[in-house]
Order: C-alpha cells, then sequence, then structure tokens
C-alpha cells in the first residue's frame, strides 16, 4: 500500500458540462446556437442515433471526452508537424478480423467533433452487420491532420463495440432457435453503459435494466438484510408496486417462496441444467425465468434447451476482447 508522501497530488482537471454546447462539425440546420443543451451533431446523424435508441446529447458528451481525453489542454503535435493544415484525406475504416460491427455511427460523432470544416462520410455497412476481415465499413473523407486526431478515439469506441456485439452474436447464434435470448448485465464501463448495451442489441442479445432505478433485482445480500427472500421481494412490492421485480434463489425452495409471494421473474443463480429443467416444471410459466452462473457457448443451448427466457452472461460487457478495426489513409495520387 502506498503512503501518502508516495501518492500522485490530485490534479485540477476543468469538467465538462454534460450536455453543454460545444463547436465542431454541426450541420446548418443544427439548432444548437438557438437552444441550450441542443444537440451539436449534424442533425441527420442525431436523427440515426436516436432510431438507434441512444440518446444523441449523450453521444455527443461522450464524444466530447473522448477528444479532450487524448489532446489534454494542446492539440495532435504529431500531426500538426508533419500534414500541411490544408490537407485533405479519404480514411477507410477497415476491419482486421471476422465478427459484428457495432458503433459505426458514433465514431462518426466522434470524428465530427474534432473535424474543423464539413466532411464526407460513405456507410458501407450498418450496426449489427456480420463483417469479414478486409471489408470496408466506412470511408471518412476530411482534413487529414482532423482525420488523425479522431482516429483513436473514434477506433478506441468502435472495436470496443463491435468486440462486445461479436460476442453477443456467438451467443445468439448458439441458442437460436430455442426461445431463449442473452442477456446483458449492469457490469459495464462506467460511462459508457447505453452504447455497451446498444452493442449487445447489435449483437442480437436483449437488455436487462439500464440502471438500478428502472427494475428491482433483489440479490442475496437484500435477502440477508431483509431476514428472508419472500420478505425482500414483499418489501420491494410495498414500498414500489409498479416495478418489476426480479428475485434471485439458490435452491428450488426459494423458488417456491418467492413464485407464491408473486415474483414477476426469477434469477435461477449457479442451477444445473438438470435444476433449471425442475424448476422450468415447478414454475409452470407463471414467472419468467434466467439462468446466471455456470454458464458458457458450450453449455448455453443445454441450458435454453430446459425453457428458461433468459440467460445473463455478464461477461458480454465486461470481459468482451475488442474487434480489431483499423483506419486506413488512402495512398495520394499524382
Amino acid at each position: 500500500m502506498s503512503t501518502p508522501d508516495e501518492r500522485p497530488s490530485p490534479v485540477d482537471v476543468p469538467l465538462i458540462q454534460i450536455g453543454a454546447p460545444a463547436g465542431g462539425g454541426c450541420g446548418d440546420d443544427c439548432g444548437c446556437a438557438e437552444e441550450a443543451y441542443e444537440c451539436g451533431l449534424d442533425p441527420a446523424l442525431a436523427t440515426l442515433l436516436a432510431e438507434a435508441g441512444l440518446d444523441p446529447v449523450q453521444v455527443e458528451d461522450i464524444a466530447h471526452l473522448a477528444i479532450e481525453e487524448d489532446l489534454d489542454g494542446g492539440v495532435d503535435v504529431t500531426s500538426v508537424a508533419t500534414v500541411p493544415q490544408d490537407a485533405v484525406a479519404t480514411g477507410d475504416f477497415t476491419a482486421r478480423e471476422n465478427g459484428t460491427v457495432a458503433g459505426l455511427r458514433v465514431a462518426e460523432a466522434i470524428l465530427s467533433i474534432v473535424c474543423t470544416s464539413e466532411f464526407e462520410v460513405e456507410r458501407h455497412v450498418e450496426d449489427g452487420d456480420r463483417i469479414e476481415a478486409g471489408q470496408q465499413l466506412l470511408s471518412v473523407t476530411a482534413g487529414t491532420r482532423d482525420l488523425l486526431t479522431g482516429e483513436r478515439s473514434a477506433l478506441n469506441i468502435l472495436c470496443r463495440l463491435s468486440g462486445i456485439a461479436t460476442a453477443t452474436r456467438a451467443w445468439a447464434d448458439v441458442l437460436e432457435g430455442t426461445g431463449a435470448k442473452v442477456r446483458d448485465t449492469r457490469k459495464t464501463t462506467p460511462g459508457l453503459r447505453a452504447l455497451e448495451k446498444y452493442a449487445v442489441r447489435c449483437g442480437g442479445g436483449v437488455n436487462h435494466r439500464m440502471s438500478l432505478s428502472d427494475a428491482a433485482l433483489v440479490k442475496d445480500n437484500h435477502v440477508i438484510a431483509a431476514g428472508g427472500v419472500a420478505e425482500a421481494f414483499k418489501a420491494v412490492r410495498d414500498r414500489f408496486p409498479d416495478l418489476p421485480i426480479e428475485v434471485e434463489v439458490d435452491t428450488l425452495q426459494q423458488v417456491r417462496e418467492v413464485l407464491d409471494a408473486g415474483a414477476d421473474l426469477i434469477l435461477l443463480d449457479n442451477f444445473t441444467p438438470a435444476e433449471t429443467a425442475e424448476a422450468v416444471t415447478l414454475v409452470a410459466g407463471r414467472a419468467m425465468l434466467e439462468s446466471s452462473g455456470r454458464l458458457a457457448l458450450d453449455n448455453a443451448r443445454a441450458y435454453a434447451e430446459t425453457g428458461v427466457d433468459y440467460l445473463a452472461v455478464g461477461a458480454l460487457t465486461h470481459s468482451s476482447p475488442i474487434l480489431d478495426i483499423g483506419l486506413d489513409l488512402r495512398e495520394v495520387e499524382g
């Protein structure tokens, strides 16, 4: 453990106000100059993000944070030194391996923040598409300095989200035809939950609750605190009667208790496939069932074929490797 003298001193870093309008890549019809906290992205891009279930203002905030982190109050010294200010280039986002893509419009948003002039985008695929190594995903023509400055921030998000989508797709493929869906958890990167859960959807999965407030999940520690699983369920139902309630159980006896109490969804924690099948028979459709723990791709179908509704896989968002994607500038003809 570090002593106080060994620990780094606090750094005074200015915070970026969430939702505050900022310059960069705005379209001609953008309303950010007329009303504070409106999205400053190009309206057409903002519409695409909204249609995908993403908040354009939140995406813009993340884009600003990513670029500000990279620039750290300065400039891209390498690009400024090596690239003429008026140089323009086309860069191709290209897959280096097979997978499922997610985050293309978010990458566009990041580039739009850093670009000092209008830029052109050619879209070759859409989020959720299966892609192959060598396939072009997105082509962007803009100032060369701007492209190089925004390259890493855009790729960090694009590779991360595509990795999650690719991992999710592997689970969705295994479960195809069973009626069960792979579902994520709240084990997400702070600040990126909406994007990472979007990537799960792109990969064919479904989302669990987005926050602690939109649904209740009674887990073992709540059970201990409340004095029992049925008591914990009743306490939540009494306090928040309109919210869906999921209860985690680890025995068939607890399944009976929460079923009698009226649980909407029961989380079967660390049940074997045989025990899961017993729980499905016991519940007989009176509540939805979700399996958690002991899950892997090689046993996922066995769990799904018992008749459970969901397989909860936290690894989708906390452990998926990135999908390797690069940005390649085209050679200048001449």
